[in-house]
């Protein structure tokens, strides 16, 4: 079984470190020479590790490679074990590309659970509480993981695949749920659907939402906009499905912490591919140090974050020594739209849209006309006015954006993870929509 990590103890950054190496070491024990996909990667790189330092000369693992690695049999590449050690199986949503399918053990499930307390005690579950998934689950891990860990915590964890939102909004109410667990997205459409049915969601006993998959809990207008339509606190957390439950936020503010005890992050300057300083943009890297059957060693997440390590003085006065991710996952590097010379994330959008509260859904075209790039934003406005929204993209992105009211109900609703960007430039499709319910 995995011991647990906590939130309370504050070591200091030397202990945490010392900790991390341990638990790679160990791993690197334990997974060599059993896991043959990381045997050859390492097969040309001193393996012995003496201090976190050492780990910048070892190869990175990309997500290409562990789906190459799967095509030829469906069986992930990474195992260290044999297949018939592994008793749960879940794969990545496939949005940017082939779906990974990824295997874990009864210990790596265990692990998922100490990661998953942590961003438990952070937003204040205890056991009692009833958490509201508002998820169809499918094969992504996330929804799972947290249902599983909702049961370690001793709390009632209540399913709702397959049910519509008015659906969901009725069991909350019913059952008094006290948390509610959703992408900030759908969060955000529960609260229409809410509002469109007369139902007073203050009346509600929801105290948190819990939100993942998307940006949206670290952008202040996002958060803000949750907070106010569910009256409740809003904690941010990230992970992935192959590399795990990996980050979290906090009640008072916007960002995310690394969980540092079970995951060694990187940062890659953007500009530079070096490792990158305070505040820089740069992109993610993560090992991962307690899934010794499923491993993930320097890997590319393709995030991009902005670090900031906490000062010494802090810690020493009880704060939390983990790595703090300023605005959480500010984009990701495929993500990035390069308009008229202007770098544009998804994440800016959204935090200049959601600033205005009459602004039910919306969605960025992004065309070519006369061999120059073109912006058009549909919005669902209650106000019914295009142009003041126009006027702060202008201002704020340098960027002339033509924006239309289009009528309540026309454009896609999400329950997973929201595509509201379109870019229609290039000749090969890229528009295509995740998962999207309407209901």
């Amino acid at each position: 079984m995995t011991d647990q990590p906590t939130v309370s103890a504050s070591p200091s950054r030397t202990q945490l470190d010392a900790l991390k190496l341990e638990r790679l070491r160990g791993l690197v024990q334990t997974i060599l020479p059993q896991n043959a996909f990381y045997a050859a990667k390492l097969a040309r790189v001193p393996t012995e590790l003496p201090s976190l330092d050492a780990l910048e000369d070892w190869p990175f693992t990309f997500k290409e490679e562990l789906v190459g690695a799967t095509a030829a049999t469906g069986v992930p590449g990474n195992l260290t074990w044999s297949s018939d050690r592994y008793v749960r199986f879940h794969q990545t949503s496939g949005t940017r590309g082939r779906p990974l399918p990824v295997f874990d053990t009864t210990d790596d499930w265990a692990w998922w659970m100490a990661c998953w307390q942590s961003i438990l005690d952070r937003g204040g579950v205890r056991p009692g509480d009833r958490v509201l998934v508002a998820s169809s689950f499918g094969p992504y891990a996330g929804f799972w993981s947290c249902f599983d860990a909702v049961l370690t915590r001793q709390a009632m964890a209540i399913p709702t695949g397959g049910m519509t939102t008015l659906a969901r909004l009725e069991l909350a109410r019913t059952l008094g749920a006290t948390v509610l667990v959703a992408t900030p997205s759908y969060s955000l459409h529960l609260a229409e659907v809410a509002c469109e049915q007369k139902l007073d969601l203050g009346h509600l006993s929801v105290r948190l939402v819990i939100v993942a998959g998307e940006p949206g809990g670290s952008i202040p207008a996002v958060r803000n906009r949750i907070a106010e339509a569910w009256g409740a606190d809003v904690l941010d957390h990230a992970g992935a499905t192959e590399v795990g439950p990996w980050g979290v936020g906090d009640l008072v503010g916007s960002g995310l912490d690394v969980i540092e005890p079970w995951f060694h992050p990187e940062f890659l300057s953007v500009e530079t591919g070096r490792a990158a300083g305070p505040g820089e943009l740069s992109e993610l890297v993560l090992t991962t140090l307690g899934r010794s059957g499923s491993p993930v060693i320097r890997y590319r997440t393709g995030d991009l974050v902005r670090p900031r390590w906490p000062a010494c003085e802090a810690i020493e006065a009880g704060g939390c020594p983990w790595v703090r991710l300023e605005g959480g996952v500010v984009g990701r590097t495929d993500d990035m739209l390069v308009v008229r010379g202007v770098n544009i994330f998804p994440a800016a959008i959204d935090e200049i849209v959601r600033g205005f509260p009459e602004i039910v859904e919306y969605r960025l075209t992004v065309s070519t006309r006369e061999s120059l790039d073109a912006l058009h934003l549909d919005i669902e406005d209650r106000l019914a006015d295009p142009g003041r929204v126009a006027h702060e993209l202008q201002l704020r992105l340098g960027l002339r954006v033509e924006v239309t009211a289009v009528p309540s109900g026309t454009l896609p609703r999400f329950e997973g993870k929201a595509r509201r960007i379109v870019d229609r430039r290039s000749t090969t499709p890229t528009d295509q929509q995740p998962s999207e319910r309407q209901s």
